[in-house]
């Protein structure tokens, strides 16, 4: 009987993972997460900048194996405009606080996003390599993982890309082996439910739900709270139509007490 073909399976799942890279300082990390990508099956990379990096600098740590990677790089100016199209963000840090509340380690992670694969694609997004990702990048993320490290508190950028990716393909060669199905139904795509943050936190300060001096918190929350419930495009479309009306209404009652 002929196995299953589990190394061409789990590269067309693989196909739906889009390394995410915000600010890299140094050409030659773009470069040698570009090699890990690759080795791991991953080949889309998007690089949010202001700035063009070095296409050799690239090439000198990517090797020739992965050049068609860096020619093939997406540049962004904006991160949202750049995680617009994904249906789940994955976001990478190395600390920890009031608003940083990290639920998986890689592994774990990997088993969350697995299903998604065979119809949403999903972006990982790291941060510099100095600062890491800010509260307002993380916002976009769906999904928050750190890496236990022991004598230093983070890794290097391409170290990083390197094992998430790895965890992701061990993930699904495994559950491909065992015959496991994945299935997840297509979500709202992060310009949409951005789009509904937007019209909710409107909505929210307007009838006083939310309070100026901690609605940054409040929706940080909301936020974490809708995304663990994975939104299809119907259901971002509803609740922005009951944002709207709440405005609509607040508005003509406004208007009508100043007629008045």
């Amino acid at each position: 009987m002929t196995q299953p073909d589990t190394t061409r399976q789990s590269t067309n799942l693989l196909d739906n993972v889009t390394i995410v890279l915000k600010s890299p300082k140094y050409a030659e990390n773009i470069g040698a997460a570009a090699r890990c990508a690759l080795n791991m099956g991953i080949t889309r990379i998007i690089v949010v900048s202001d700035t063009r990096p070095d296409r050799e600098a690239m090439l000198r740590t990517a090797t020739h194996n992965a050049a068609h990677i860096i020619d093939a790089i997406e540049y962004f100016q904006d991160l949202s405009e750049a995680l617009g199209p994904f249906s789940g963000v994955v976001g990478t840090t190395a600390r920890r606080g009031r608003q940083r509340v990290t639920l998986q380690d890689p592994k774990e992670l990997a088993e969350r996003i697995m299903p998604l694969l065979s119809e949403n694609s999903v972006a990982l997004l790291f941060g510099p390599e100095d600062r890491g990702l800010t509260n307002d990048d993380l916002k976009f993320c769906s999904h928050i993982t750190t890496i236990p490290t022991d004598a230093f508190s983070s890794l290097n950028l391409a170290q990083a890309v390197a094992i998430l990716c790895y965890e992701l393909r061990m993930g699904v060669l495994t559950a491909q082996q065992g015959n496991k199905v994945f299935f997840s139904p297509k979500r709202a795509a992060s310009h949409e439910t951005e789009g509904m943050y937007e019209h909710l936190e409107k909505a929210l300060l307007k009838i006083g739900f939310l309070k100026k001096k901690d609605h940054t918190y409040w929706m940080y929350n909301i936020r974490k709270f809708l995304s663990r419930i994975g939104l299809r495009s119907r259901e971002v479309r509803i609740i922005r139509g009951v944002c709207k009306e709440l405005l609509r209404k607040d508005s003509h009652e406004n208007h009508g007490r100043t007629r008045k």
